[in-house]
Protein backbone atom coordinates (compact mmCIF):
# COMPACT_ATOMS: atom_id res chain seq x y z
CA UNK A 1 0.00 0.00 0.00
CA UNK A 2 1.58 3.42 -1.35
CA UNK A 3 1.54 6.28 1.53
CA UNK A 4 1.41 9.46 1.27
CA UNK A 5 3.51 12.18 2.75
CA UNK A 6 -0.15 13.71 4.24
CA UNK A 7 -0.52 10.60 5.59
CA UNK A 8 2.99 9.98 7.31
CA UNK A 9 2.27 13.33 8.59
CA UNK A 10 -1.41 12.21 10.27
CA UNK A 11 0.64 9.55 11.29
CA UNK A 12 3.43 11.59 13.58
CA UNK A 13 0.40 13.22 14.58
CA UNK A 14 -1.37 10.42 16.20
CA UNK A 15 1.70 8.89 18.06
CA UNK A 16 2.06 12.55 19.57
CA UNK A 17 -0.72 12.28 21.13
CA UNK A 18 -0.57 8.89 22.25
CA UNK A 19 2.69 9.66 23.61
CA UNK A 20 0.82 12.45 25.66
CA UNK A 21 -2.16 10.43 26.77
CA UNK A 22 -1.10 9.82 30.53
CA UNK A 23 -0.31 13.51 30.59
CA UNK A 24 -3.86 14.49 29.05
CA UNK A 25 -5.49 11.87 31.28
CA UNK A 26 -4.24 12.82 34.35
CA UNK A 27 -5.43 16.71 33.66
CA UNK A 28 -8.81 15.71 32.32
CA UNK A 29 -9.37 14.52 35.91
CA UNK A 30 -8.31 16.89 37.84
CA UNK A 31 -10.41 19.44 36.22
CA UNK A 32 -12.77 17.21 36.37
CA UNK A 33 -12.49 16.31 40.39
CA UNK A 34 -12.68 20.25 40.59
CA UNK A 35 -15.57 21.92 38.96
CA UNK A 36 -16.00 25.31 38.55
CA UNK A 37 -18.40 27.38 37.79
CA UNK A 38 -18.56 29.79 34.88
CA UNK A 39 -16.42 32.95 34.84
CA UNK A 40 -14.65 31.49 38.09
CA UNK A 41 -12.46 28.44 36.80
CA UNK A 42 -9.13 29.70 37.85
CA UNK A 43 -7.72 26.35 38.62
CA UNK A 44 -8.67 24.71 35.20
CA UNK A 45 -7.01 27.40 33.52
CA UNK A 46 -3.72 26.92 35.40
CA UNK A 47 -3.81 23.44 34.74
CA UNK A 48 -4.62 24.18 31.02
CA UNK A 49 -2.04 26.58 30.38
CA UNK A 50 1.02 25.00 32.37
CA UNK A 51 1.88 22.54 29.41
CA UNK A 52 1.33 25.02 27.00
CA UNK A 53 4.08 27.13 28.65
CA UNK A 54 6.13 24.04 29.06
CA UNK A 55 6.47 23.70 25.42
CA UNK A 56 6.98 27.39 24.30
CA UNK A 57 3.63 28.52 23.72
CA UNK A 58 3.20 32.27 23.66
CA UNK A 59 0.47 32.69 26.42
CA UNK A 60 -2.22 35.68 27.08
CA UNK A 61 -3.85 35.46 30.10
CA UNK A 62 -7.33 38.03 31.01
CA UNK A 63 -7.96 38.67 27.03
CA UNK A 64 -11.18 40.30 26.26
CA UNK A 65 -11.63 41.50 30.08
CA UNK A 66 -12.10 38.01 31.08
CA UNK A 67 -9.68 36.90 33.91
CA UNK A 68 -10.55 32.89 32.93
CA UNK A 69 -9.67 33.38 29.04
CA UNK A 70 -6.52 32.93 27.80
CA UNK A 71 -4.79 32.34 24.20
CA UNK A 72 -1.66 30.08 23.85
CA UNK A 73 -0.03 30.59 20.51
CA UNK A 74 2.68 29.02 18.76
CA UNK A 75 4.28 28.41 15.46
CA UNK A 76 4.79 30.52 11.98
CA UNK A 77 3.47 34.30 12.97
CA UNK A 78 4.73 35.39 9.84
CA UNK A 79 2.94 33.68 6.77
CA UNK A 80 0.42 30.51 6.79
CA UNK A 81 -3.34 30.45 8.57
CA UNK A 82 -4.03 30.67 12.03
CA UNK A 83 -5.82 28.04 13.19
CA UNK A 84 -7.59 27.90 16.55
CA UNK A 85 -8.54 24.87 19.09
CA UNK A 86 -11.31 26.09 21.37
CA UNK A 87 -11.04 24.89 25.13
CA UNK A 88 -13.93 25.02 27.35
CA UNK A 89 -13.58 24.41 30.97
CA UNK A 90 -16.64 25.45 33.20
CA UNK A 91 -18.84 22.96 34.66
CA UNK A 92 -22.47 23.00 35.90
CA UNK A 93 -24.28 24.12 39.65
CA UNK A 94 -24.31 20.92 42.02
CA UNK A 95 -23.73 18.09 39.13
CA UNK A 96 -20.06 19.33 37.87
CA UNK A 97 -18.83 18.20 34.85
CA UNK A 98 -21.84 17.02 33.31
CA UNK A 99 -21.72 18.22 30.06
CA UNK A 100 -17.87 17.06 30.02
CA UNK A 101 -15.94 20.59 29.43
CA UNK A 102 -12.70 18.84 31.48
CA UNK A 103 -12.26 16.84 28.09
CA UNK A 104 -12.77 19.60 25.75
CA UNK A 105 -10.49 21.62 27.16
CA UNK A 106 -8.06 18.94 27.73
CA UNK A 107 -8.93 17.78 23.58
CA UNK A 108 -7.72 21.56 22.72
CA UNK A 109 -4.53 21.66 24.70
CA UNK A 110 -3.75 17.97 23.65
CA UNK A 111 -4.41 18.65 19.88
CA UNK A 112 -2.18 21.54 20.16
CA UNK A 113 0.34 19.63 21.72
CA UNK A 114 0.05 17.29 19.43
CA UNK A 115 0.86 19.37 16.20
CA UNK A 116 3.81 21.26 18.36
CA UNK A 117 5.54 17.47 19.23
CA UNK A 118 4.75 16.18 15.66
CA UNK A 119 5.61 19.02 13.31
CA UNK A 120 8.38 21.52 14.50
CA UNK A 121 8.07 23.36 11.18
CA UNK A 122 4.30 24.19 11.15
CA UNK A 123 3.64 26.23 8.17
CA UNK A 124 1.09 28.54 10.38
CA UNK A 125 -0.14 29.24 13.40
CA UNK A 126 -1.71 26.89 15.75
CA UNK A 127 -3.83 28.71 18.73
CA UNK A 128 -5.23 27.52 21.82
CA UNK A 129 -8.38 30.17 23.04
CA UNK A 130 -9.57 29.19 26.46
CA UNK A 131 -13.21 30.26 25.78
CA UNK A 132 -14.81 30.22 30.24
CA UNK A 133 -18.56 30.82 30.56
CA UNK A 134 -19.95 28.57 27.71
CA UNK A 135 -22.63 26.94 30.69
CA UNK A 136 -23.84 30.60 31.41
CA UNK A 137 -22.30 34.02 30.84
CA UNK A 138 -21.65 33.29 27.07
CA UNK A 139 -17.89 33.89 27.21
CA UNK A 140 -17.10 33.02 23.43
CA UNK A 141 -19.51 36.08 22.52
CA UNK A 142 -17.84 38.55 25.24
CA UNK A 143 -14.64 37.49 23.05
CA UNK A 144 -16.09 37.60 19.69
CA UNK A 145 -17.35 40.96 20.38
CA UNK A 146 -13.48 42.16 21.57
CA UNK A 147 -12.13 41.49 18.01
CA UNK A 148 -10.68 38.13 19.65
CA UNK A 149 -11.51 35.92 16.43
CA UNK A 150 -10.38 38.51 13.93
CA UNK A 151 -7.35 37.56 12.47
CA UNK A 152 -8.37 33.38 13.40
CA UNK A 153 -9.16 31.36 9.89
CA UNK A 154 -10.81 28.36 11.38
CA UNK A 155 -11.73 27.32 14.73
CA UNK A 156 -13.49 24.42 16.20
CA UNK A 157 -13.44 22.02 19.08
CA UNK A 158 -14.87 18.79 20.09
CA UNK A 159 -17.69 18.21 22.14
CA UNK A 160 -18.71 14.93 23.85
CA UNK A 161 -22.10 13.31 23.41
CA UNK A 162 -23.40 10.16 22.81
CA UNK A 163 -22.85 10.07 19.75
CA UNK A 164 -20.30 10.85 16.96
CA UNK A 165 -21.27 13.20 14.52
CA UNK A 166 -20.05 16.69 13.08
CA UNK A 167 -22.51 18.98 11.99
CA UNK A 168 -25.04 19.19 14.32
CA UNK A 169 -26.69 22.30 14.31
CA UNK A 170 -28.65 24.58 17.37
CA UNK A 171 -30.84 27.55 18.01
CA UNK A 172 -30.39 31.09 18.72
CA UNK A 173 -31.11 31.57 22.20
CA UNK A 174 -31.27 34.49 25.25
CA UNK A 175 -31.56 34.41 29.31
CA UNK A 176 -34.15 37.07 30.51
CA UNK A 177 -34.81 38.05 33.47
CA UNK A 178 -38.48 39.65 34.38
CA UNK A 179 -38.60 41.68 37.67
CA UNK A 180 -42.05 42.09 38.84
CA UNK A 181 -42.61 45.02 41.71
CA UNK A 182 -45.12 45.33 43.40
CA UNK A 183 -46.71 46.77 46.37
CA UNK A 184 -46.77 44.27 49.65
CA UNK A 185 -49.81 44.61 52.06
CA UNK A 186 -51.48 42.02 55.00
CA UNK A 187 -53.32 39.49 52.61
CA UNK A 188 -56.17 38.86 55.08
CA UNK A 189 -56.53 42.27 56.91
CA UNK A 190 -55.74 44.92 54.33
CA UNK A 191 -55.69 42.80 50.68
CA UNK A 192 -56.47 45.88 48.51
CA UNK A 193 -54.03 47.72 49.65
CA UNK A 194 -52.02 45.37 48.20
CA UNK A 195 -50.30 45.24 44.47
CA UNK A 196 -49.40 41.46 44.05
CA UNK A 197 -46.27 40.84 42.03
CA UNK A 198 -46.73 37.09 42.28
CA UNK A 199 -49.39 37.83 40.08
CA UNK A 200 -48.19 39.52 37.51
CA UNK A 201 -45.57 36.46 37.27
CA UNK A 202 -48.56 33.88 37.07
CA UNK A 203 -50.20 35.73 34.30
CA UNK A 204 -47.20 35.60 32.31
CA UNK A 205 -46.78 32.13 32.49
CA UNK A 206 -50.46 31.92 31.59
CA UNK A 207 -49.79 34.29 28.64
CA UNK A 208 -46.82 32.69 27.17
CA UNK A 209 -48.39 29.41 27.33
CA UNK A 210 -51.25 31.24 25.24
CA UNK A 211 -48.60 32.30 22.97
CA UNK A 212 -47.49 29.38 21.91
CA UNK A 213 -49.68 27.88 19.26
CA UNK A 214 -48.74 31.17 16.99
CA UNK A 215 -45.03 30.28 17.01
CA UNK A 216 -43.55 28.41 14.29
CA UNK A 217 -42.67 24.99 15.43
CA UNK A 218 -38.74 25.57 15.75
CA UNK A 219 -39.68 28.04 18.96
CA UNK A 220 -38.07 26.78 22.55
CA UNK A 221 -39.58 28.86 25.34
CA UNK A 222 -39.10 27.96 28.94
CA UNK A 223 -39.00 29.08 32.25
CA UNK A 224 -39.27 29.18 36.14
CA UNK A 225 -39.81 31.45 39.30
CA UNK A 226 -36.72 32.18 40.81
CA UNK A 227 -38.88 34.83 43.87
CA UNK A 228 -42.34 34.11 44.73
CA UNK A 229 -42.89 36.30 48.03
CA UNK A 230 -41.89 35.12 51.83
CA UNK A 231 -45.15 34.44 53.00
CA UNK A 232 -48.41 33.55 51.67
CA UNK A 233 -50.05 36.23 54.06
CA UNK A 234 -48.02 38.53 52.76
CA UNK A 235 -49.02 40.32 49.32
CA UNK A 236 -45.78 39.48 47.38
CA UNK A 237 -43.94 42.77 47.00
CA UNK A 238 -41.12 42.07 44.84
CA UNK A 239 -41.42 38.58 42.31
CA UNK A 240 -39.01 36.80 39.59
CA UNK A 241 -39.19 34.46 36.58
CA UNK A 242 -36.34 33.77 34.79
CA UNK A 243 -36.93 32.73 31.47
CA UNK A 244 -35.14 31.42 28.12
CA UNK A 245 -35.88 31.79 24.47
CA UNK A 246 -35.22 30.45 21.58
CA UNK A 247 -35.62 30.22 18.02
CA UNK A 248 -33.87 28.79 14.62
CA UNK A 249 -32.01 32.11 13.75
CA UNK A 250 -31.54 35.25 15.15
CA UNK A 251 -33.53 36.92 13.16
CA UNK A 252 -36.68 34.78 14.35
CA UNK A 253 -35.49 35.23 17.82
CA UNK A 254 -36.27 38.67 17.66
CA UNK A 255 -39.96 38.26 16.65
CA UNK A 256 -39.96 35.91 19.49
CA UNK A 257 -38.50 38.51 21.77
CA UNK A 258 -41.04 41.42 20.99
CA UNK A 259 -44.23 39.52 21.26
CA UNK A 260 -42.97 37.80 24.71
CA UNK A 261 -41.98 41.07 26.35
CA UNK A 262 -44.63 42.87 25.09
CA UNK A 263 -47.24 39.97 26.84
CA UNK A 264 -44.81 40.50 29.99
CA UNK A 265 -45.61 44.04 30.18
CA UNK A 266 -49.41 43.83 29.68
CA UNK A 267 -49.06 40.98 32.61
CA UNK A 268 -47.72 43.50 34.57
CA UNK A 269 -49.82 46.25 33.92
CA UNK A 270 -52.77 44.35 34.27
CA UNK A 271 -51.91 43.80 37.87
CA UNK A 272 -51.27 47.20 38.31
CA UNK A 273 -47.35 46.43 39.23
CA UNK A 274 -44.21 47.03 37.22
CA UNK A 275 -41.64 44.96 35.55
CA UNK A 276 -38.09 45.68 34.43
CA UNK A 277 -36.60 43.16 32.00
CA UNK A 278 -32.87 42.33 31.95
CA UNK A 279 -31.63 40.16 28.63
CA UNK A 280 -28.59 38.39 28.99
CA UNK A 281 -26.46 38.25 26.01
CA UNK A 282 -27.85 36.24 22.55
CA UNK A 283 -26.30 33.20 21.44
CA UNK A 284 -26.70 32.83 17.57
CA UNK A 285 -27.26 29.37 15.84
CA UNK A 286 -24.77 27.77 14.48
CA UNK A 287 -23.37 27.99 11.26
CA UNK A 288 -21.20 24.68 10.54
CA UNK A 289 -18.88 25.08 8.20
CA UNK A 290 -19.49 22.18 5.55
CA UNK A 291 -16.01 21.90 4.36
CA UNK A 292 -14.29 21.85 7.40
CA UNK A 293 -16.91 19.38 8.69
CA UNK A 294 -15.91 17.02 6.05
CA UNK A 295 -12.10 17.58 6.82
CA UNK A 296 -12.57 16.52 10.67
CA UNK A 297 -14.89 13.52 9.81
CA UNK A 298 -12.67 12.21 7.17
CA UNK A 299 -10.25 12.09 9.94
CA UNK A 300 -12.50 10.19 12.02
CA UNK A 301 -13.13 7.87 9.38
CA UNK A 302 -9.45 7.13 8.67
CA UNK A 303 -8.94 6.42 11.93
CA UNK A 304 -11.82 4.04 12.51
CA UNK A 305 -14.39 5.76 13.97
CA UNK A 306 -17.83 5.32 13.13
CA UNK A 307 -19.38 8.61 12.06
CA UNK A 308 -23.61 9.65 12.65
CA UNK A 309 -25.36 11.96 10.84
CA UNK A 310 -27.35 14.05 13.54
CA UNK A 311 -31.05 12.66 14.21
CA UNK A 312 -33.91 14.75 12.79
CA UNK A 313 -34.69 17.24 14.82
CA UNK A 314 -31.64 17.28 16.08
CA UNK A 315 -29.93 20.36 17.40
CA UNK A 316 -32.58 22.00 19.68
CA UNK A 317 -29.62 23.05 22.21
CA UNK A 318 -27.62 26.89 22.62
CA UNK A 319 -23.91 27.42 22.18
CA UNK A 320 -21.87 30.61 21.94
CA UNK A 321 -19.98 28.54 19.17
CA UNK A 322 -22.49 30.36 16.71
CA UNK A 323 -21.55 33.64 17.59
CA UNK A 324 -17.85 32.45 16.59
CA UNK A 325 -19.60 30.80 13.43
CA UNK A 326 -20.14 34.27 12.32
CA UNK A 327 -16.72 35.70 12.21
CA UNK A 328 -14.85 32.62 10.93
CA UNK A 329 -15.05 29.18 9.45
CA UNK A 330 -15.93 27.42 12.47
CA UNK A 331 -17.30 23.72 13.45
CA UNK A 332 -18.55 21.86 16.34
CA UNK A 333 -18.41 18.25 16.03
CA UNK A 334 -19.44 15.51 19.18
CA UNK A 335 -17.47 12.50 20.00
CA UNK A 336 -18.95 9.78 21.51
CA UNK A 337 -18.35 8.71 25.06
CA UNK A 338 -21.23 6.28 25.94
CA UNK A 339 -25.00 5.99 26.44
CA UNK A 340 -25.27 9.02 28.30
CA UNK A 341 -27.62 12.31 28.09
CA UNK A 342 -25.87 15.51 28.97
CA UNK A 343 -26.30 17.70 32.19
CA UNK A 344 -27.01 14.35 34.25
CA UNK A 345 -24.97 12.92 36.62
CA UNK A 346 -24.43 9.64 34.35
CA UNK A 347 -23.25 12.28 31.93
CA UNK A 348 -20.64 13.64 34.33
CA UNK A 349 -19.63 10.25 35.23
CA UNK A 350 -18.83 9.18 31.89
CA UNK A 351 -16.64 12.21 31.35
CA UNK A 352 -14.15 10.56 33.64
CA UNK A 353 -14.61 7.46 32.46
CA UNK A 354 -12.51 4.76 30.31
CA UNK A 355 -14.89 5.46 27.72
CA UNK A 356 -14.66 9.43 28.13
CA UNK A 357 -10.79 9.46 28.47
CA UNK A 358 -10.51 7.08 25.21
CA UNK A 359 -12.70 9.77 23.28
CA UNK A 360 -10.56 12.41 24.71
CA UNK A 361 -7.48 11.19 22.57
CA UNK A 362 -9.71 10.40 19.61
CA UNK A 363 -10.93 13.96 19.93
CA UNK A 364 -7.25 15.06 20.07
CA UNK A 365 -6.63 13.42 17.22
CA UNK A 366 -9.13 14.16 15.09
CA UNK A 367 -8.55 17.98 15.86
CA UNK A 368 -4.93 18.32 15.20
CA UNK A 369 -5.62 16.52 11.87
CA UNK A 370 -7.29 18.54 10.59
CA UNK A 371 -6.01 21.58 11.46
CA UNK A 372 -2.90 19.64 9.51
CA UNK A 373 -5.17 19.88 6.94
CA UNK A 374 -5.74 23.39 6.76
CA UNK A 375 -2.02 24.24 7.29
CA UNK A 376 -0.43 21.50 4.54
CA UNK A 377 -3.12 21.42 1.90
CA UNK A 378 -3.90 25.14 0.48
CA UNK A 379 -7.12 23.56 -1.48
CA UNK A 380 -8.79 22.19 2.19
CA UNK A 381 -8.22 25.86 3.03
CA UNK A 382 -9.49 28.07 0.16
CA UNK A 383 -12.39 26.27 0.39
CA UNK A 384 -12.97 26.48 3.73
CA UNK A 385 -12.36 30.01 3.72
CA UNK A 386 -14.40 30.22 0.30
CA UNK A 387 -17.72 28.90 1.76
CA UNK A 388 -17.10 31.07 4.95
CA UNK A 389 -16.62 33.88 2.52
CA UNK A 390 -20.00 33.22 0.80
CA UNK A 391 -21.82 33.07 3.72
CA UNK A 392 -20.68 35.78 5.38
CA UNK A 393 -21.34 37.88 2.28
CA UNK A 394 -24.55 36.79 1.93
CA UNK A 395 -25.51 37.40 5.41
CA UNK A 396 -24.37 40.99 5.54
CA UNK A 397 -26.38 41.63 2.11
CA UNK A 398 -29.72 40.46 4.31
CA UNK A 399 -28.72 42.72 7.48
CA UNK A 400 -27.52 46.01 5.23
Amino acid sequence: MVVNQQQLAKVRIQQAVDARDAELRELALKIHAHPELSFAEHQAVEWLVAPLVDAGFQVERGIAGLPTAFRASWGNQLEGPVVAVLAEYDALPEIGHACGHNLIGTAAVGAALALHDAHPDLPGQIVVLGTPAEEDGGGKIIMCEAGVFDDIDAAMLCHPRNMTTVTRGSLACVDVTFKFYGRQAHASSAPEEGISALDAVIQTFVTINGLRQFFTSDVRIHGIITKGGSAPNVVPEYCEAKFILRAASVEGLEAVRQKVYEAVRHCSQAVGARCAIEEGLIYAERNNNKALGELFKQNLIAMGIEVCDPPAGSGLGSSDIGNVGRITATIHPYIRIGDVSNHTPAFRDAAASEGGLVALNQACKALAMTAYDLFANPLALKQVRGEFEQWHAANHRRTD
